[in-house]
């Protein structure tokens, strides 16, 4: 009854204007890049820019991890309040932050908060969202995180040339005076939650171990471990781009200020991408639309690895968001397409933890790849990336088909006996 008093359009604005800074709070690393690494006063190099994007995306694998389970316990609405304040709190002591391992705690700090505002809010929307609109609806929230992206990089690119590169992560601290009050007053608790809270504790935090378990029990397990294998392929792609793509357009011999452009113009192309991919999977279903993503993603950064005339590579690097971002997120609505409603919340926490790995991976890769003369082959490890995380999504639905057919099996048995 109470999710049908709320409007799943209000509760997946708010929703929108969380993951939209979470968005900005991510992104502004990228942007920020070039002139960190343009600072001699600082004292940052490739190697060590690769490690500190490792310790920001090490802290949204465990924040995903833990939140994706706390949340049955404490409520969505806290947690969604916490992840904000604690990514706006790491962007601050960046913005202050006097050495690069000063740096690198605010920015784990933010990793903890970004990672799990994320996999609550996609919880939150599909609880609130009639079931054959979910991935549409998936699309447009994570379409937030790309508008946040492009406007991080428009606050680096406006600010960080004239004003310094701190600027752009003070900007960063604004989710904690915009978003949380809005969080605090309008959005609703989950229903699941409330219902949870009916139970004794004791029970609790059974029905939470045994939510755990069930998802690499019999029955899930081969589909769980697929696409925690498509979820790490695609956030490799989308925090190793994030990161290094300008970095990558630079030493393919573009300028500074395009190649912090092409950061914007791929950020662009995710937003029209989270809108194509949910509407296409709502009519075609997401698993094919995940898929066919990856492959797209791959061929799109091949052709990037070779120069072309800058308008031609802003209209390629555009393309390639649509397919890149989406990509990932599909993997998500693929995740809650698979798993019955008890299973949806840890399940998308752990998808979107293990795929973290991912995430850790590609920074510190990135950074390894240009501190030893090898940038351009960026494009071809993450172009395997996107090939590699094809073929988990497409075998997990084989995986889950075989799984149903001898629980099907079983039943009629004991039906006929």
């Amino acid at each position: 009854m109470l999710a049908r008093r709320h409007s799943p359009v209000a509760v997946l604005a708010l929703c929108w204007a969380a993951v939209f800074f979470d968005g900005f709070d991510v992104m502004v690393y990228g942007a920020g890049l070039p002139y960190m690494l343009d600072d001699p006063a600082f004292g940052l190099d490739a190697a060590t820019a690769g490690t500190v994007g490792s310790w920001t995306t090490f802290g949204m694998l465990l924040g995903a991890l833990g939140c994706g389970s706390l949340t049955d316990g404490v409520g969505r609405r806290p947690v969604l309040v916490g992840c904000v304040l604690a990514f706006s709190a790491g962007s601050g002591v960046c913005a202050a932050a006097g050495s690069v391992g000063v740096f690198g705690a605010g920015r784990f700090l933010t990793g903890l908060g970004l990672g799990g505002l994320i996999p609550v809010c996609l919880a939150v929307v599909a609880e609130f969202t009639p079931e054959r609109r979910v991935p549409l609806a998936t699309g447009i929230l994570m379409s937030a995180y790309h508008a946040g992206g492009m406007t991080a990089t428009g606050v680096g690119l406006s600010l960080a040339p004239a004003y310094g590169w701190r600027w752009a992560f003070a900007a960063g601290v604004l989710p904690a005076l915009v978003a949380v009050p809005l969080l605090l007053r309008f959005l609703p608790e989950s229903p699941t939650v409330l219902a949870n809270r009916a139970l004794p504790g004791r029970r609790r935090s059974g029905e939470r171990t045994r939510a755990v378990a069930a998802l690499v029990g019999r029955e899930h397990r081969a589909s769980t471990l697929l696409l925690w294998l498509a979820s790490a392929c695609g956030l490799m792609l989308v925090y190793g781009l994030s990161t290094w793509l300008p970095q990558l357009m630079r030493v393919s011999g573009y300028g500074l200020g395009s190649s912090v452009g092409f950061l914007m113009a791929v950020n662009a192309g995710g937003i029209v991408g989270m809108l194509l991919a949910g509407w296409v999977a709502s009519r075609f279903g997401a698993v094919p639309v995940a898929g066919t993503w990856f492959v797209l993603t791959a061929g799109s950064l091949l052709l990037l690895s070779v120069r072309m005339p800058v308008p031609v590579t802003y209209v390629v690097v555009t393309v390639t968001g649509i397919w890149l971002y989406s990509a990932s997120t599909m993997v998500y609505a693929v995740a809650g397409g698979f798993y019955p409603a008890a299973l949806r919340a840890p399940g998308l926490g752990w998808v979107a933890g293990v795929g973290r790995l991912g995430a850790v991976l590609s920074p510190w890769l990135g950074g390894y790849l240009f501190a030893h003369g090898h940038g351009r082959w960026g494009f071809f490890v993450f172009a395997a990336a996107g090939l590699l995380g094809a073929v988990a999504v497409l075998l997990s639905r084989v995986a889950r088909r075989t799984a149903a057919v001898p629980a099907a099996d079983v039943r009629a048995g004991a039906a006929a006996g």
